[in-house]
C-alpha cells in the first residue's frame, strides 16, 4: 500500500519509545526508537513488533511510551474546483 493511501484508509504516524535492559548489564538501559504507521488506537503494528522482540531479542523490555498523529485530516482533503487536460 503507498503512503497516501495508508493515510487515507486511517493509518497514522506512531512513534514508541522503547526502554530496555542491555542483555550483558541488565542493570542499565538502552533506549530503542521504532516508527511506523500503525492503526489507532489498536495499534497492530506496534504490537506485532514488541511480540516479536519478546519472543526473538534478548534485551527484556523495561517500558514502553507511544505518541501517533494524524498527518491527514479530513477538512484537508477537498475536491478541486477545476480540471484541466493537457495535450
Amino acid at each position: 500500500m503507498k503512503e497516501l493511501e495508508r493515510k487515507l484508509n486511517g493509518y497514522v504516524l506512531t512513534t514508541a519509545e522503547i526502554l530496555y535492559h542491555l542483555p550483558d548489564y541488565p542493570d542499565f538501559l538502552q533506549t530503542y526508537i521504532w516508527q511506523e504507521y500503525d492503526l489507532a488506537p489498536k495499534y497492530p503494528t506496534l504490537k506485532k513488533f514488541l511480540d516479536f522482540w519478546e519472543s526473538k531479542l534478548d534485551g527484556r523490555l523495561h517500558s514502553v511510551r507511544f505518541a501517533s498523529n494524524k498527518l491527514i485530516y479530513p477538512n484537508e482533503l477537498r475536491f478541486a474546483d477545476s480540471q484541466y487536460k493537457l495535450h
